[in-house]
């Protein structure tokens, strides 16, 4: 079993890359993939960790590329982390993060939820901050009931709170995972929130770009989307690949590897996707 989507307190996840890699080895996981928000910071700290473990770490990253009407994440896996094209257009996209957060504090102050950013920071201990941080500050407020209705009712796209920031188009994301020395991958589809047609497309011109796989085992993915991504992933020669986006404590139903229990991505899946990063 493996698991090619996992987040660590480099981003919005509740656990360290060791402690990240230390769980791996207990759940009897054969290789995992960091993959945080729009930074690399942390592999070098994975990557160490997993040195002596039967567990293979991969370097990975997700990208948040710029798409309507839904989100769009485009992930890589086996590049280069030193590559200073990759350093400079993620170091963008975290510059534009830090203005969208101040527009997220005012617009939730103006809505009458008193939030400081000093109650925000104490959801992260990295310098990434995202909206699962405010979440996690509403919730300790006592604003929210549960984690996921900050983002129905206020931080999710269209919401009250919702900020747009700086982020690269699908194209451009791609390119720098490839200019990187690595393979980029369309996650989880689903959050797209384009029909059949639609995606067919997209996938068809992102493939055109140099895509070269889709998150097709994910866990908000039902059987009949996993055989749906699976087919266009078939149609355009693309490898399958999956994750849980594990984030620890924020996310506390999902399990790494596992997802809500069912998910199972297999150790096979690994040997088609270091052949398109040229590992094979």
């Amino acid at each position: 079993m493996i698991d090619l989507h996992v987040h660590s307190t480099f981003s919005d996840g509740s656990l360290t890359p060791v402690a990240l890699v230390e769980l791996a080895e207990k759940d009897g996981l054969s290789a995992m993939a960091l993959s945080d928000h729009d930074t690399t910071d942390g592999i070098p700290l994975f990557l160490e960790a997993c040195k002596g473990r039967k567990l293979i770490g991969i370097a990975g990253v997700e990208i948040s590329a710029d798409f309507n009407p839904g989100t769009m994440h485009i992930l890589g896996y086996f590049f280069d982390p030193s590559n200073s094209a990759l350093a400079e257009a993620l170091f963008r996209m975290r510059n534009g993060r830090e203005v969208r957060n101040k527009l997220i504090l005012e617009k939730l102050n103006k809505l009458g939820l008193k939030i400081t950013w000093e109650d925000v920071l104490k959801f992260t201990s990295e310098d990434v901050v995202g909206r699962p941080h405010f979440a996690q500050a509403l919730l300790a407020k006592g604003y929210i009931s549960d984690f996921k209705k900050a983002f129905e009712q206020y931080l999710g796209k269209g919401k009250p709170a919702y900020a747009d920031r700086f982020r690269l188009t699908p194209e451009d994301s791609i390119r720098v995972i490839r200019e990187a020395g690595g393979v980029a991958v369309l996650g989880h589809p689903v959050s797209l929130g384009v029909k059949d047609d639609n995606l067919r497309e997209l996938v068809k011109r992102l493939a055109g770009a140099g895509l070269r796989g889709i998150e097709v085992f994910y866990p908000e993915h039902k059987q009949k989307q996993v055989q749906q991504y699976s087919a266009i992933a078939k149609e355009f020669g693309l490898v399958l690949t999956g994750g849980s986006d594990f984030h620890g404590t924020i996310t506390p139903d999902i399990r790494l590897g596992r997802g809500f229990g069912s998910l199972c991505v297999d150790d096979e899946l690994l040997v088609p996707l270091r052949v398109a990063a040229g590992r094979e």
